[in-house]
């Protein structure tokens, strides 16, 4: 299985030229909840603090001005501390991200 990858604090040409500034945002208020990766996903996070626990993994912290990769395929339990806001991308088209989504939920 693929790690979580966070990098702290990454140069504002990298965070360029990756076109974070483009990407969606998304927002989570203090909770605990699962998440299964469909793909892979990039984050940049714009405020908060979390701690992802994949299965069968050791805990990975990660918070404001971090970027943060998270493999395809992965399931982890999220446990938000202080109010998440991210800009996020995800791997592929949206009709791959929905086909992906619909096979599991029908456990194809």
């Amino acid at each position: 299985m693929s790690k979580i990858i966070v990098e702290h604090k990454p140069s504002t040409s990298n965070l360029e030229a990756l076109g974070v500034n483009k990407w969606p945002t998304w927002r989570k208020e203090v909770s605990v909840f699962p998440w299964t990766f469909h793909e892979q996903e990039i984050a940049y996070i714009l405020e908060g603090e979390c701690v992802i626990t994949p299965e069968g993994g050791s805990p990975v912290k990660f918070g404001k001005g971090d970027l943060v990769t998270f493999p395809a395929g992965i399931k982890a339990s999220w446990e938000v501390k202080q109010p998440l806001y991210k800009h996020y991308k995800l791997e592929g088209s949206a009709l791959g991200q929905t086909w992906r989504r619909a096979k599991a939920f029908l456990k194809l």
